[in-house]
């Protein structure tokens, strides 16, 4: 999936800020790991700033907006980690599983380098409220099926693991997927898009008919009349959780 985020990677620190309310959720479920390694680290959006660390990223491009001062970058996949059995208190792994291609083998990655704990943060479409936008506009960007999949996996390579839910806030500052569920305009937005996996994934043919739905009901006020309440809401569970798998 490196390719992809070399293609699509370019701009993606305008819109993929971390956001202060999960970076919190991801420190407290650090625990007192001194050394983290971040796999598929990114732009390194989530990475603590009071401890070791070490990230482990596919995609030059995406190394390359690492801000100046982060942690050290190291170039590598999460299937194969060129790193010594247990060499760091964690491992983190923060909305990147999904992208693996070999999803298990990455898992049994992670047990092997960590010595105390694995903290995931990832979205459990089969949790939470359904996302309007999948449901009336663009059914074919849904994850459900993957996501799914991905969960299950993480239960059986990781039976220890605990599932903590966040919801997540209206005015999230990382343009996830379903960041923007009661601001529905940002959707229209190129840029925004442009930065969400999803939407570089689907086919233009299907995306062009659903926006143009969307945009439609937002001229219109139908899109308000089903949905208005959720400009009024603070957060929503759309199916985020903080996973936590203790090793030691």
């Amino acid at each position: 999936m490196s390719a992809l985020y070399d293609r699509i990677g370019a701009s993606y620190s305008a819109t993929r800020g971390a956001d202060p309310r999960i970076e919190a959720l991801i420190k407290d479920a650090l625990g007192d790991a001194r050394s983290v390694v971040n796999v598929g680290a990114g732009t390194g959006a989530y990475e603590p700033t009071d401890r070791e660390v070490l990230a482990v990223e596919p995609s030059a491009t995406m190394i390359a907006q690492r801000r100046r001062g982060s942690a050290p970058a190291l170039q590598a996949r999460a299937e194969s980690l060129p790193l010594p059995d247990q060499s760091f208190d964690a491992a983190l792994a923060v909305n990147t599983l999904h992208h693996w291609t070999d999803l298990r083998a990455g898992l049994r990655e992670l047990r092997r380098v960590a010595r105390k704990r694995i903290v995931i943060f990832m979205r459990d479409p089969r949790r939470g409220q359904p996302f309007w936008l999948t449901e009336d506009y663009l059914p074919s960007l849904d994850p459900s099926r993957k996501y799914s999949a991905v969960a299950d996996a993480i239960g059986e390579e990781l039976p220890s693991v605990k599932a903590l839910p966040f919801a997540l806030p209206r005015d999230c500052a990382d343009g996830l997927f379903v960041a923007y569920w009661g601001r529905p305009e940002m959707y229209l937005d190129g840029e925004v898009r442009r930065n969400i996996s999803n939407f570089a994934l689907a086919e233009e043919g299907n995306l062009a008919e659903g926006l143009a739905r969307l945009k439609a009901d937002l001229a219109s006020g139908e899109w308000d009349r089903k949905y208005g309440e959720l400009r009024r809401l603070e957060s929503l569970d759309l199916g985020h959780r903080v996973l936590v798998a203790e090793l030691a």
